[in-house]
């Protein structure tokens, strides 16, 4: 019969890549902290990252133009979205490869949607893409589906540039489009509408199966360009 892994030898095993994604007040960074918690609990190490990362040089000019505060061409933003993600790559891949799963607060997903969404038709959405291609790639990502009328509800919706109801409109489609070209085959939709409870429920049954896996997964892979 076939033991569990012990503690040694879980550790032994590279970590998982986990993104969650979603429009503003989805509910993403409350499940990302709930996802950390419950892998900690059941002897997983696991850690919480986010994007953007408002620490860093180019960070702090991110949050002056999502605060309204800067006004920068739109694809010079999209390529400093893109620059912070490039950042924190070698960390990511460092603690993927110490066994730390690794949990993502938006990634190239909505650095693409985002920027594609704007009302710029020299932005496409395979623009946007381009400089997210050689990142890390998730095992599997997670998007947080709710209609931009929900989310409105929710508390400090409204407080940064992107969020008014036609943006996030059209980024909730471009979400979907970007699922539908199947940039990923391990995608999962979970309806962010459900109760916080149900919604944690679903989402760490998808990570679960994941990072229990995660050796059939193979090496962590790379972003390629749209299909």
């Amino acid at each position: 019969m076939a033991s569990n892994p012990t503690e040694n030898e879980r550790d032994a095993k590279r970590g998982a890549l986990i993104v969650v994604e979603g429009l503003d007040r989805a509910g993403k960074s409350t499940q990302c902290a709930r996802l950390v918690q419950t892998l900690q609990e059941r002897g997983h190490t696991a850690k919480y990252i986010r994007f953007p990362d408002r620490t860093t040089t180019i960070g702090k000019m991110i949050n002056e133009y999502l605060a309204g505060n800067a006004q920068i061409d739109d694809h010079s933003i999209h390529l400093l979205f893109s620059a912070n993600r490039w950042e924190a790559a070698a960390k990511i891949e460092e603690d993927i490869a110490n066994g730390i799963n690794v949990i993502v607060d938006r990634y190239c997903y909505s650095g693409a949607v985002y920027s594609a969404a704007k009302d710029n038709p020299n932005l496409s959405l395979r623009w946007a893409w381009q400089p997210e291609i050689g990142l890390p790639r998730p095992d599997i990502w997670l998007f947080l589906n709710i209609s931009p009328e929900e989310a409105a509800k929710r508390g400090g919706y409204g407080t940064e540039r992107y969020e008014n109801d036609k943006h996030q409109s059209r980024v909730r489609q471009l979400f979907l489009d970007l699922i539908k070209l199947g940039t990923d085959d391990d995608v999962c939709l979970v309806d962010a509408g459900q109760p916080l409870d149900k919604v944690s429920e679903d989402l760490t049954e998808h990570v679960l199966k994941c990072v229990d896996n995660i050796e059939s997964h193979g090496p962590l892979r790379k972003f390629g360009p749209l299909p």
